[in-house]
């Protein structure tokens, strides 16, 4: 679990294809400390540290994370947010992410507002029930919040603290970006759902005990 609050901006050293894609990667949080099987967020997208040195870390991207992200486009000296993953205790200034990437979106629109930073994404439409204004959704692994929603896109805006300290202001128009919907909205929709029949065994019920269990919620 994480927080969308990128910690470093790390450089890509080494893209290694294979089975599964390895990717060295160089970063300021000491690489040395870095337990091995911790998850740490690239780009949005949890992976698993399954090899370290004194300031670089190894991960691995399996196919269908290279289908489901853009991590499959990433080269040496690429930049990547990364954020290591929540620790009990910690302090959420974010919302809660998971690094599990819903879909790769592009950048619509960018202008400056103010000191701001202005950004358009298309919305794919099956993560429009998930997009409400002033709600929260991560951009490869950082998390902001939803200014205006439109049928096929939504817009943010970057302050300077952002722009700075996170890949996404030097994305532009055409480039891809992992997105990921706030999980509580997924939930709320997915309950929303069941009330009206959608997903409910058979088809109709509305929400029942039956159709939660089904649904996977409640069960041991």
């Amino acid at each position: 679990m994480f927080t969308g609050l990128i910690q470093d901006l790390g450089r890509v050293e080494r893209v290694i294809p294979g089975g599964m894609t390895d990717l060295w990667i160089h970063t300021a949080l000491g690489a040395a400390a870095f337990e091995l099987g911790e998850s740490i967020a690239v780009n949005g997208a949890c992976l698993t540290v399954v090899e370290r040195t004194g300031d670089s870390f190894r991960v691995q991207a399996a196919p269908e994370t290279l289908r489901r992200t853009t991590l499959g486009s990433v080269k040496p000296g690429d930049q990547v947010n990364l954020e290591r993953a929540l620790a009990l205790g910690d302090r959420l200034g974010g919302h809660l992410v998971s690094g599990h990437v819903d879909a790769v979106s592009e950048v619509l629109e960018t202008y400056p507002e103010g000191g701001s930073w202005v950004m358009g994404f298309r919305l794919p439409e099956e993560l429009a029930p998930y997009f409400i204004e002033k709600g929260s959704v991560a951009i490869d692994g950082i998390s902001l919040t939803v200014n205006t929603v439109e049928a096929d896109r939504f817009r943010v805006q970057l302050i300077p603290e952002t722009q700075e300290r996170t890949t996404l202001k030097a994305r532009g128009v055409g480039s891809k970006v992992n997105l990921e919907a706030d999980q509580i909205g997924k939930y709320v929709a997915r309950l929303f759902a069941l009330q009206r029949g959608q997903g409910a065994p058979g088809g109709g019920g509305g929400l029942t005990a039956a159709a939660i269990a089904a649904a996977g919620f409640g069960t041991p």
